[in-house]
This record gives structure tokens, sequence and C-alpha cells, in this order.
């Protein structure tokens, strides 16, 4: 990237958002991680090349919470030119067997999470004229699957919301991105990695790869969605 960026990944702790994380900041971006827990962003903050990056803990779920550490980021760091809702939960079984709390989290995490930090990005974006919004949806936004019917459910939800704020964005040079991939070789699917040769599981930093690439802002150009399938 040209210039250095505010970037703002939330999930940051693992994963997909762990690698994005790497790569911004080895691109010269300030990179604020953005997790649930706070020992977790600072083992990824420790494999950074540079160390121009901030630190929140935060559960997205929780809306005062989410409003209290986006407003503390502007004036810690200022402002937000790239958002990347990326935090989310999964649980699958068949519907009657998902539980309440299964049911919550995945809706307050996935779908409300997403929103509640765009609401937060968007009004000093639209002053501003300019930003990117990257949601990592998944490819459960786009087909539903067996055993998941509650997950499908908070990311087609997802999807709409991002589908919707880009008919709201269209007179804004602000970018929107839906990002729809499928399984990853990360812990979102247990404690151990698995054997991506056996599974077919994606590595998660060629997707960062892909995301970054194809979200870079070009002029008279944008990608509302990308969608990377499992060969």
């Amino acid at each position: 990237m040209k210039n250095s960026k505010h970037v703002v990944i939330t999930g940051a702790g693992s994963g997909l958002g762990a690698s994005m994380a790497v790569k911004y900041n080895e691109l010269g971006n300030h990179v604020t991680l953005i997790g649930r827990t706070k020992e977790k962003l600072e083992q990824v903050a420790k494999t950074f090349k540079s160390s121009n990056y901030s630190i929140y803990p935060l559960d997205v779920s929780l809306f005062s919470d989410v409003k209290k550490v986006f407003s503390k980021i502007v004036k810690d760091v200022g402002p937000i030119d790239i958002l990347i809702n990326n935090a989310g939960v999964g649980y699958f079984d068949l519907a009657e067997n998902i539980t309440e709390d299964q049911i919550n989290q995945m809706i307050d995490i996935n779908l409300k999470g997403t929103i509640f930090c765009t609401q937060q990005v968007l009004p000093l974006m639209k002053d501003r004229n300019s930003g990117s919004i990257i949601n990592i949806i998944s490819t459960a936004g786009v087909e539903v699957k067996v055993d998941e019917s509650v997950y499908c459910a908070s990311k087609f939800g997802i999807r709409a919301f991002t589908e919707s704020i880009i008919k709201e964005l269209e007179d804004n040079d602000i970018h929107i991105h839906g990002i729809y991939m499928g399984g990853m070789n990360t812990h979102f699917w247990g404690d151990e990695l698995q054997d991506e040769s056996e599974t077919g599981l994606m590595d998660p930093d060629d997707i960062a790869d892909i995301i970054i690439f194809n979200t870079e802002k070009r002029a008279n150009m944008n990608i509302p969605k990308i969608i990377i399938k499992n060969h």
C-alpha cells in the first residue's frame, strides 16, 4: 500500500483475523487488533515486524462496549480507514439440537457484532468521504448447508446488511466488500489444525492475500463481492 492506513480488525486473535493483521502490519499500516482475549491479541502482535499497532479487548456483541471502545480507538489512534468485521463463531448440529446460548452467540457476535462495529465507523467515513469496510461472511452466506441452519441464518443476515449498505453508500466514495470463503484450516474447527491435503481446508494466509489485494482502493473501481471456494 502506498500510504499508511489505520486498519481495525475484529476477531484478530487467531485464524484469518491474525493472518490479515500480520500482513497489514508488514505493509506498513497501523493495525488495531480487537478480540475478546487480550492475551491472544498480544501473541499475534509479537509476530509483527513493526510496533505500529494497538490492542483493544472487546466483545463485539455488546453495543455499549463497542461504542465506547471505537470512540477510544479514534481518539487514541485516529480515524479508521479500513474496518474488517471478522469476529465470528459457529455451532453445527441439527436445527432442533442447537441450544439457546449457541443461537444467541451466533446472532449476537456474527450478525449484531458486524452491525454494531459498522455503525461506529460510518459517520466519520461519510464525513471524510473515504474508507473501506470488509465483512468476512463465508460461503454460508450464499448457500445453505446441513447442520448449519442458524449459522447460515446469521451469515445470510450479514450478507443482506452488507448489500443494503452498499446501496446506501452509492453516492459516497466508501468501499464495502463482502467476502464469501469456504472452510479454512483454523482453530474455528477445533483445537488442532487439520491436514490440509486430507480435508481440503484452505490456508488462511492465502485467503488474507486474496482479500488484501482485491480490496485495495483503486480509481473508479469497487469489488463488492469476493467468493473463494474450496477446490
